[in-house]
C-alpha cells in the first residue's frame, strides 16, 4: 500500500506597521489615545496568530479651549439690562463703543441649595435650559463674556448677587445679536 503525503506548511501571521496615535479623548485633563494596525498575512495552517492589533494609553488632553473651560460665570438676572439710552447725552456715555450682544442657552447640570433664597435665581436648577445674555459692558477684550461656556462641556456659574448659589452648566448653543426673552441672566 501507498500512500503520499501532502506536506502543508504553517504560515504565522503578519501584521503591518502602527498607524499614528489618535488625538486625546478629552480635550482638557485624563483621556485616552489609540493606535492600530493591519493584518498583511493571516494565519493559516497552525501558524502563529496575529498580534495585538491595537495599543491604547492614558493622554492628557490640553488643547487651547482647557482655560475657558476653567472659567466661571459670573451672572445677575436680566433686571440688571442695560438697554437705556442716556437721557443727559453725557460725553463718556456717548463715546463708549457698543459691541452686539449675544446670548447663549446653557442647560443647568447642577445648582447649588443656597440659589432658592432668591427669586431669580430659583429659576437655576437641574436640566432647565437658561438664557444668559453677553452684553457689551460685560464683554472682554476678545468680545466675549467670560465663563460663556464651551458647546457640550460642563464649566461652572456663580450668583453674583447671591451668596453661595453656584453650579454647573453645559453650552447647547449660541446666537448673535440677539436679546434673551424675560426672567433670564446676564453675564457680568
Amino acid at each position: 500500500m501507498c500512500c503520499i503525503c501532502v506536506c502543508v506548511s504553517a504560515i504565522d501571521c503578519v501584521v503591518g506597521s502602527w498607524g499614528p496615535w489618535s488625538s486625546c479623548t478629552s480635550p482638557c485633563g485624563v483621556g485616552s489615545t489609540e493606535r492600530s494596525r493591519q493584518v498583511s498575512v493571516p494565519p493559516r495552517n497552525g501558524g502563529m496568530p496575529c498580534p495585538d492589533l491595537k495599543q491604547r494609553r492614558g493622554c492628557f488632553g490640553n488643547n487651547a479651549i482647557c482655560s475657558t473651560a476653567k472659567e466661571v460665570a459670573k451672572i445677575l438676572p436680566d433686571s440688571f439690562k442695560r438697554n437705556f439710552k442716556d437721557p443727559w447725552r453725557r460725553p463718556h456715555m456717548l463715546m463708549k463703543e457698543e459691541k452686539a450682544s449675544y446670548c447663549v442657552y446653557l442647560r443647568v447640570k447642577q445648582a447649588s441649595a443656597a440659589c432658592k433664597l432668591k427669586l431669580w435665581s430659583n429659576q437655576l436648577v437641574r436640566e432647565r435650559l437658561v438664557c444668559a445674555e453677553c452684553q457689551s459692558d460685560a464683554m472682554s477684550k476678545s468680545d466675549r463674556c467670560g465663563g460663556d461656556g464651551l458647546e457640550s462641556t460642563r464649566t461652572f456659574w456663580a450668583a453674583a448677587s447671591v451668596p453661595g448659589c453656584h453650579g454647573s452648566w453645559v453650552r447647547e448653543s449660541s446666537s448673535e445679536g440677539c436679546r434673551c426673552p424675560p426672567y433670564s441672566v446676564l453675564f457680568v
